[in-house]
């Protein structure tokens, strides 16, 4: 079948939802959203923290959460690209708002703001411990009340469409690679081709690569791969940010439970699980310090003392109030066995957020044309080499906004192009060797885990490359016998972005953000 849409958005996160909003109050053309699983299962979902923007403007300021973003990005952050998340995010936040998003507020009616990691002041604005899916519910409906938006679930894009479909060559040096649109596979297992004037990728992150993640696991970089795959330019893949601290429960690993970092902005004090505390000896800014500087110092004190994980303790806190700060938490650990009043919590770090992906200027445009890339699978420069805490979120919406406004300047413009062939799938086989997808899928987690994580070192990543080189030879060859399966799929996805992670790991010698090599020691700055 053939799909015509205006606008064809690939994912359906607090990025892909909130551009859809923001189109289709513009009636411009028909929009199209594809949705991996259900419209509820993204990674925003799971983003518990909240959400960060200047709205106490008796104590914050614009300039003091550019300067914690630079600081965090190891000052690789691109100041412009810091500067328009920052001054466009109150007006974003009274965007959500008005879709239905509730924060949570004090008597007074103002905001109740937290403190994370790296902030300097009070400005995280939140939802109690679950920010991310009371985002993803407000905007959820706002969307299912939309008639100019058509949902897709259960339906996987495969590969976005360029010139190399019409038989053209495309090379990374080729000029003009334009997009009209995706195929995608649909529930019954068939390829459809999507025609579409401007298709915008929102395809969240890749955390699902590594062994332990706090992503779900349909977080498998698509979009990056395909984006990839189809020449476009990509960067600072090295940067994946490792959360500090999640629920050690080796039962749960895609998704692991979250703690959020705001508990240790609430006075949650990590420890050893003898109760020694450990960070006063890597950052004067103990538990509050940066994510990748905590999360180095976890790594390392469970490889000194050979144990699996630490502690976090929040128990001199009062009861009651950690309770009401943190009522999801507090469940999920007591259906455990552990009462966070009285008991430590169990933590490790975990792969949670990759800074870098598909490179956009400040529109959100690719290098692809008619091809926009929004939220975690986009590298705007916002991150640089280190995520500030509840930054991402903020930065889905506000390059919305930006992605919206330039792409209805430009769609009049466009075409379908229908000269697209559809798929072709003539003389594959159905696939039933399901026990080689998922043996490479353990293969891929492993690879990652073990040599390209919180440390690295260049023996490490060589050895990865050369293991995913060979996973991608099989794959590849298994790609072309079979029919197309959101399987078979996932798994080309996750060996070319391990692959990319790889690749611009051994390009860095140096320290920096939250790349850190035992070959290069040296900071950056210390050269």
């Amino acid at each position: 079948m053939v799909y015509k849409y205006d606008f064809l958005i690939i994912g359906a996160g607090v990025a892909g939802m909130s551009y859809a909003l923001k189109v289709a109050r513009a009636h411009k053309g028909k929009i199209c959203m594809i949705c991996k699983t259900s419209l509820d299962e993204a990674n925003t979902s799971f983003a518990q923290g909240g959400v960060a923007s200047v709205t106490n403007l008796a104590v914050d300021n614009f300039d003091k959460h550019i300067e914690d973003t630079m600081i965090a990005g190891d000052y690789i952050s691109d100041r412009q690209a810091v500067e328009q998340v920052v001054r466009m995010a109150p007006e974003q936040i009274k965007e959500l708002v008005q879709w239905g998003v509730n924060f949570d507020r004090k008597e007074n009616g103002e905001f109740d703001l937290h403190r994370e990691g790296g902030h300097s002041e009070f400005r995280i604005l939140h939802h109690a411990d679950d920010t991310g899916a009371e985002i993803q519910r407000g905007l959820m409906e706002a969307v299912r009340h939309c008639p100019d938006i058509d949902v897709k679930e259960n339906h996987f894009a495969v590969e976005i469409i360029t010139q190399h479909h019409l038989g053209v060559r495309v090379t990374r040096r080729s000029p003009n690679i334009q997009c009209y649109g995706a195929y995608v596979l649909n529930p019954n297992q068939k390829v459809d081709t999507y025609l579409a004037k401007v298709t915008v990728i929102c395809t969240g992150g890749c955390g699902a690569v590594y062994l332990t993640t706090s992503n779900p696991v349909i977080a498998t970089g698509d979009g990056i791969a395909m984006v990839y795959r189809a020449k476009g330019t990509v960067a600072d893949m090295e940067f994946v940010q490792f959360h500090p601290t999640v629920l050690h429960n080796p039962n749960e690993t895609h998704p692991a439970y979250l703690i959020t970092e705001a508990m240790r902005g609430y006075g949650g004090i990590l420890k050893l699980p003898n109760g020694e505390t450990f960070m006063e000896k890597y950052d004067e800014r103990l538990s509050l310090a940066p994510r990748d500087i905590v999360a180095r110092a976890i790594d390392k004190e469970m490889k000194i003392h050979g144990i699996d994980h630490v502690c976090l303790d929040v128990t001199h806190k009062n009861a009651e109030e950690t309770r009401h700060h943190f009522p999801n938490i507090y469940q999920k650990c007591l259906s455990m066995g552990i009462d966070i009043t009285t008991d430590y919590i169990p933590v490790r770090p975990a792969a949670h957020y990759m800074c870098g992906g598909i490179k956009v200027d400040l529109n959100g445009q690719s290098s692809i044309q008619r091809l926009y890339a929004l939220g975690e699978c986009s590298c705007t420069g916002l991150h640089g080499g280190n995520r500030l805490a509840s930054n991402s979120l903020i930065e889905a919406v506000v390059y919305a906004e930006t992605a919206a406004r330039d792409s209805l300047q430009h769609v009049d413009l466009y075409d379908f192009n229908d000269k697209v062939p559809e798929w072709n799938d003539e003389g594959t086989m159905t696939n039933e060797e399901k026990v080689l997808i998922t043996q490479s899928v353990k293969e891929v987690n492993q690879i990652m885990a073990n040599y390209v994580g919180i440390v690295r070192s260049d023996l490490r990543l060589h050895r990865a490359w050369d293991r995913l080189d060979m996973l991608y030879e099989e794959t590849e060859r298994l790609f072309k016998r079979v029919k197309a399966s959101r399987d078979i799929c996932e798994l080309r996805n996750m060996i070319n972005v391990g692959y990319l992670i790889t690749r611009w790991a051994l390009e860095r010698k140096e320290c920096r953000g939250l790349h850190f090599t035992t070959d290069y020691p040296q900071h950056a700055y210390d050269k």
